[in-house]
């Protein structure tokens, strides 16, 4: 698995992912950085390259002179999200993703999920994208903050959160408007796919849909988009 971008980086270093050697563009060989400072403090292995070299093994080609191999992406358990929110002594705040398959949106929902304080978020293993280098690279660091789990089946793992007393809500047309629903408690929210929303037997394990009050002539938002403004207003509530 690779890590690309200097930010990205730096974020696994401060987390202190298992890195097996970063590979940096030889110009900056000589500069005063704190990723080549910190990669010598904890003894990881530096190959300076070319960026030629560099712009090969990129997948993303926006390294920006970066590029750190660690082991394949560790994800989680259900339960270690709800051991986590259980070790802050705060309500569950769970995102669970119904089949998104745009990498770009994947990284910008885990970004906005981290901002937010979401404690975890679920994913498919089947008909969904996982953890690759473009995910890595879109959350620009936050993936290294968030405990992302893979299941088997989204519908059990709704009953699974129910029985743990968490309200489960699909993010949705024609529900509930969100500003008019009390989302401060123990939560899960359930972000559909790109093209299709959440599935309509998804949607019959949940407890409610909430939705946005559009006023334009579109009648859906991107899901990254969606996902962003929602935990922000949960976020808004948990604070009242």
């Amino acid at each position: 698995m690779l890590i690309e971008g200097k930010n990205a980086v730096r974020e696994a270093l401060k987390n202190n992912l298992t890195i097996n050697k970063i590979m940096i563009d030889k110009s900056f060989a000589t500069r005063k950085d704190e990723i080549i400072n910190e990669a010598i403090k904890n003894k990881i292995k530096i190959e300076y390259l070319s960026k030629n070299i560099l712009d090969k093994k990129s997948k993303t080609q926006k390294h920006q002179g970066f590029i750190a191999e660690t082991v394949d992406f560790q994800y989680c358990s259900v339960e270690d999200i709800l051991s986590y929110a259980k070790e802050k002594n705060e309500k569950p705040f769970i995102v669970l993703l119904d089949g998104i398959e745009d990498p770009h949106n994947f990284g910008a929902i885990i970004r906005s999920c981290e901002c937010a304080g979401v404690h975890g978020i679920v994913i498919p293993k089947n008909r969904s994208v996982q953890v690759n280098e473009t995910v890595i690279r879109t959350s620009t660091g936050a993936i290294t903050n968030m405990l992302i789990a893979r299941v088997t089946n989204i519908k059990d793992t709704i009953e699974q959160l129910k029985q743990n007393d968490i309200w489960v809500y699909a993010a949705e047309t024609g529900g509930k408007e969100i500003y008019n629903q009390k989302l401060n408690g123990n939560i899960a929210i359930v972000i559909g796919s790109e093209g299709f929303g959440v599935r309509a037997i998804v949607k019959s394990h949940c407890d409610g849909i909430i939705s946005l009050p559009l006023k334009g002539k579109i009648n859906s938002l991107n899901a990254s988009v969606a996902c962003g403004i929602i935990v922000f207003e949960i976020l808004r509530q948990r604070e009242e």
